[in-house]
């Protein structure tokens, strides 16, 4: 899963182990040739229990870990992932609307314009009339915006080298494969349609409803 701190895709970026198909056929390959299991880099056969190596178990672990620190990282530049989310994705798509906005990262309409109300104050975005109908406000960056997405670019770098420290390229490009199929599977589009999704992690959803309360 994006963090990505790029909301992608919903990029997240998983280790080998989460593979359940290819382990546990190596599993089962080493259980009938009497091998040991391959060793992690912490010891012990992945140090891991048969519930800890669960898929989804992982996903979501995984998920929730990169949260974790894509927060930590927000709140050091006095800032939320939740309006760092935001900046991401005016950054890719401007003109936003706040409900086009709070469709992308699933929430209530209120809950982002709260969200923006910080934004604007910090004078990073602002709300412009659509041309086409009065009704309807945009949302764009504002230069003070421009200094802060190149924090985020350089947080989201750091936690990709952290996360994929010592697993190879090979292996990297596999596992984004296998997510993408994952993705495709779970949204029915074919894999052109996916947008890519600009996140600090990949968990989908970037707001804490205790950001915005």
């Amino acid at each position: 899963m994006t963090m990505p701190l790029g909301e992608s895709s919903t990029q997240v970026i998983i280790t080998p182990l989460m593979i359940t198909s290819v382990v546990h056929d190596q599993r089962a390959g080493l259980a009938r040739s009497g091998e040991a299991r391959p060793k992690s880099r912490s010891g012990g056969a992945y140090g891991l229990t048969d519930f800890q190596r669960d898929l989804l178990f992982l996903l979501h672990d995984l998920g929730r870990l990169l949260r974790v620190d894509a927060d930590k990282r927000a709140r050091g530049h006095g800032m939320t992932r939740a309006q760092w989310g935001i900046l991401l994705w005016l950054e890719r798509q401007p003109g936003l609307s706040q409900k086009e906005l709070s469709e992308l990262l699933e929430v209530e309409p209120i809950s982002v314009a709260r969200l923006v109300d910080r934004l604007e104050v910090r004078r990073m975005v602002e709300r412009r009339p659509d041309p086409k109908d009065r009704r309807i406000w945009r949302l764009h960056l504002c230069p003070p915006a421009i200094q802060e997405l190149r924090e985020i670019h350089r947080q989201r770098a750091a936690m990709a080298r952290r996360l994929t420290d010592g697993i190879d390229a090979a292996t990297l490009e596999a596992l984004t494969e296998v997510l993408i199929t994952m993705k495709t599977t779970l949204t029915h589009d074919p894999r052109g349609a996916i947008p890519p999704m600009p996140t600090l992690i990949d968990a989908p959803n970037m707001v804490d409803t205790r950001e915005v309360a």
